[in-house]
This record gives structure tokens, C-alpha cells and sequence, in this order.
């Protein structure tokens, strides 16, 4: 079940005259009747006005939630299930939470951040199955220069025999308009093999952002950061070549869903896509870099753990995963993808060699596992464990530019190699 509401704070426009203050004040008791929400005044500002805490508490019997902002801000609340999600989806904010509160009721856990250049949202875990049942803006109130964002849960009831469930949530706008989904060759259609363009496009694929975070190091930096850093710093290096056109799927702190990075590579022509990762794990001594292809059964245990993570990432950041993809849809059904995965392969035995000579690697270094973003039809694509930032010594040199300088030039190495041998 999909439950959806938008709220929209009244804003009040100056008004001069007992006329029009009178009109304004009928407008606005039209509009409040016909809303059921209580108008509030927006202040105007040129920056993205910040988010000093999120609180959770129970009320009359309901779960709510409550986000303090500097302005009265509109927002939309989602009712998500499989599994039971709210989505709260807010214009761009600064999340400067001074006062994280602890889940209660039917919050079981939550996280927020940006979505998109412009959008911010916040996701909240919810134990069982639920409905919204009332959303508001509160004003500032004993002197505090916060409003408070209000929305109450309930538990939803049990469905009637006679309904249909159902999940989802409209899509949300695609970080980049002109980034549309190219349509999946037929499952009648010949294997498509891109030719080699005479100048390569390499497309960088900065795992998590936004709201999805990745994994925390033990130092506490975000994999989201570590792998948008390694993403510019090899992106320079390549451009500084003059032989590769380059796109990042990202370029800020941003949120993309899987399918989208997936749907960039394709539209931007891409002739090579690298998926930039730092994994982490319980065992501190795992340590190094690996190299993984795409392949519907895991190379072993833990690549299949490593792979259910990383496609998860759409339902952290509230995405619903009951849309399938059609390019994913036509990889399972056709084998249009062996001479891409061919490539594939090539490249990333390429790629070990390459950062062998300058860094650690993992034991078992190529592995194999169903990985959502290297599922393009026609792209030769590698996901690269940069390290665990599990591991103190890894996570201190993802962290040093320098490094990633080295790491950057051994990846450039390999990619040349690649391309040379493909003429």
C-alpha cells in the first residue's frame, strides 16, 4: 500500500488596508477549512534553511515524528511497505542536528540527507505495517525560532479480504533531467557490441551519496566520501591525458538510485563504467583492494554478502524496488551481455595487475557476484573495492590524497592497457 499526502505552509503576502486584509483573512479561512492544516508563515531566505534536531515521541495513542526547521518549509510524507518505510521528502536543508532523538513506537530506525541537488529526505523504519494519520507545521513557540514538522503514524489496519496490496512510490525526478532510461533491446535481438569510439568514455561511479552514507569507517568518514573523492581525483588524471571524454554519475553529495547510474553510463555514450566502492567488515584484518565482474552466482560467500548490501541501497534511501528496471529485466532473460562480460573480464584482470604494483590487495582479489550497477546490456563494467574502512591502515590511506593519487595514475595505467589492446 502506497499512502501519500503533500502539506503546504500558507505564505502570507504583505497587505495594505482593511479590504484587502479582510479578503486575505476569508482566503485564508477558506483555505484552511478546505485543508485541515493550520497555516503558517514562511520566512524567505536565500539559503537552504537548516534542521536543528529530530525528535520521536508518542501522542494520544500514535507514533510521531517531529523534524524542527528554521522556516515553514512544504513536504510530502509517504506511506511505504515491503518493508514498512515513511518517506518524508523536503526541499534542499542544512542537517546541522544538534539533537538526534532515539526511535520510539513503530520507529524502529531513520536516516536523512540529500537526495538530489535540491531535495533533501529523511526515511524512517517502522516495525509493522502502518498509515498516516495526520501531518501539520507548528509555528516557533517559548522562544524558540524553530518550526516543528509534524507527522503521525499509526498502525494500519488489518486489510480486508476483498483489497489487492500493492507497494511502490512514484519515482522520484531523476537527478539530471536529460538522463533518460534508454529503451532494453528486444530478447529476439542480436547481442549489441558498441564499437570503441575513437575518443573512450569513461563513466565514475561514486557509490552511495546523499542520504545513503555507506559505510563508516573507523576514523567515522563515509565511503560516500571517500569514493566521491577517488572518483575526481581519477577523473583528473584521466582528462589530463587528452585521450578519454570523462562522466561522473555524480559530482556532488547527492543520492542516485541504482537503475539511474545504470541509465547515465548508457545515455552519456559510455564506453568503459568503473563503480567506486570502500567496503567494510566485522573482521578488522581484511585489508586491500578487489575487483569484482558481474555474474548471477557470487564468487564465494562473502561477495554474495557484499553484493546484497551494495543492491539494497535503494531501499535505504526509501526507494521502491518493485519497479524493475527493463535494462535489468532484459539482461535476465537475454544473453546479449556475453561479449560485454567478456570485456568486463579483460578489463578487471587488466585492473589487477595494474594496482597490484602499488597497493595492497585483497587475497582472492577478482571475484564475481550479481551486482545491480554492472548490469548494462552493452558497457564493460568492474566494481572496485577501493579497501575496508573497516581496517585502521586502509581507511588512513583512503583518506591521504597522495594515495588516491597513486591509486589514481595504476587505474589510468590499466585503462590504457585496456584500450590499446582492443585496437
Amino acid at each position: 500500500m502506497t499512502t501519500k499526502r503533500r502539506f503546504l505552509p500558507h505564505v502570507l503576502p504583505p497587505v495594505r488596508g482593511a479590504f484587502r486584509l479582510a479578503g486575505l483573512l476569508a482566503l485564508l479561512l477558506i483555505l484552511h477549512a478546505a485543508s485541515g492544516v493550520r497555516p503558517v508563515v514562511a520566512q524567505a531566505s536565500g539559503e537552504a534553511p537548516a534542521v536543528g534536531a529530530v525528535r520521536f515521541g508518542l501522542h494520544e495513542g500514535r507514533t510521531r515524528l517531529v523534524v524542527e526547521v528554521e522556516r515553514g518549509i512544504a513536504f510530502t510524507a509517504t506511506a511505504l511497505d515491503q518493508p514498512p518505510r515513511l518517506v518524508i521528502d523536503l526541499p534542499e536543508l542544512r542537517w546541522q542536528v544538534a539533537s538526534d532523538g532515539q526511535p520510539r513506537g513503530l520507529v524502529t530506525g531513520y536516516r536523512y540527507g540529500s537526495i538530489e541537488q535540491g531535495r533533501s529526505r529523511l526515511v524512517a523504519d517502522l516495525s509493522r505495517p502502518f498509515r498516516i494519520t495526520d501531518q501539520f507545521v507548528l509555528p516557533p513557540r517559548d522562544g524558540s525560532r524553530m518550526f516543528r514538522l509534524v507527522v503521525d503514524l499509526a498502525a494500519a489496519e488489518p486489510a480486508r479480504p476483498a483489497a489487492t496490496a500493492s507497494s511502490g512510490e512514484p519515482r522520484p525526478p531523476r537527478a539530471r533531467p536529460s538522463m533518460a532510461t534508454l529503451p532494453a533491446p528486444r530478447p529476439d535481438s542480436p547481442p549489441i557490441t558498441a564499437p570503441v569510439p575513437r575518443r573512450p568514455v569513461i563513466v565514475l561511479d561514486a557509490g552511495h551519496g546523499g542520504i545513503d552514507p555507506g559505510t563508516i569507517g573507523v576514523t567515522g568518514v563515509h565511503e560516500k566520501e571517500i569514493t566521491l573523492r577517488m572518483a575526481r581525483e581519477l577523473a583528473d588524471t584521466l582528462r589530463a591525458t587528452g585521450r578519454y571524454d570523462v562522466v561522473l554519475t555524480r559530482d556532488g553529495d547527492i543520492y542516485i538510485p541504482l537503475r539511474e547510474r545504470i541509465a547515465l553510463a548508457r545515455e552519456a555514450g559510455g564506453t568503459l563504467f568503473i563503480s567506486l566502492h570502500a567496503d567494510s567488515i566485522a573482521d578488522r584484518s581484511f585489508q586491500g583492494a578487489s575487483v569484482y565482474t558481474l555474474s548471477d552466482k557470487a564468487s564465494d560467500s562473502e561477495a554474495e554478502r557484499l553484493a546484497r548490501k551494495e543492491n539494497k541501497v535503494d531501499i535505504i534511501a526509501g526507494t521502491d524496488l518493485s519497479v524493475h528496471d527493463p535494462i535489468v529485466t532484459s539482461i535476465l532473460i537475454d544473453l546479449a551481455q556475453r561479449d560485454t562480460n567478456n570485456k568486463s573480464i579483460t578489463f578487471a584482470d587488466t585492473l589487477v595487475d595494474d594496482l597490484g604494483a602499488v597497493t595492497r590487495l585483497l587475497r582472492n582479489t577478482r571475484r564475481f557476484a550479481g551486482f545491480a550497477v554492472l548490469k548494462s546490456p552493452d558497457i564493460p563494467s568492474v566494481l572496485l573495492e577501493l579497501g575496508y574502512l573497516s581496517n585502521p591502515d586502509d581507511a588512513r590511506l583512503l583518506e591521504s590524497p597522495t594515495y588516491r593519487s597513486k591509486l589514481a595514475r595504476a587505474i589510468t595505467a590499466a585503462i590504457d592497457r585496456y584500450f590499446t589492446a582492443l585496437r
